[in-house]
């Protein structure tokens, strides 16, 4: 447990560098553009998002606010809701996230998966799935 826990903060921190350092973003603002990249026309509800994310409320607020700020992200009323806003990402949010992907899948590679053999790759994705899957509450 304790060389997971680790080794999660050591790719973390590596993955944060190399996005801070080559873009000027943060592993959290790179995952909240994956998430709408990846979303039905490019949008979820705020707390989807903040589900996925496994942020409160208003922790995934301050990290979007930041964002718009930046222009790569905007809230839109939805429509079937007013009540509901979306955060959807905006064509800067896409080049961003265009421009760090590189980035984060060699540093990725570097940092992991140069390091393990197509077996231990294959091993530790069923072993993750399994895991993942018996919380029953995977998004």
């Amino acid at each position: 447990w304790r060389s997971l826990v680790e080794l999660l903060a050591e790719l973390h921190g590596e993955q944060e560098g190399a996005l801070e350092q080559g873009h000027g973003i943060n592993e959290g603002e790179y995952g909240v553009l994956v998430s709408l990249s990846e979303a039905p026309e490019h949008r979820l509800r705020m707390c989807d998002l903040a589900q996925r994310m496994r942020m409160s409320p208003s922790g995934l607020t301050r990290r979007i606010d930041g964002m718009v700020k930046h222009g790569w992200v905007a809230r839109e009323p939805s429509a079937e809701d007013r009540r509901v806003m979306l955060a959807v990402i905006t064509d800067d949010g896409m080049a961003k996230l265009e421009a760090a992907a590189p980035t984060h899948v060699a540093a990725v590679r570097r940092s992991l998966f140069d390091h393990l053999t197509p077996e231990d790759v294959r091993t530790l994705t069923e072993v993750l799935g399994r895991a993942r899957a018996s919380r029953g509450d995977v998004v």
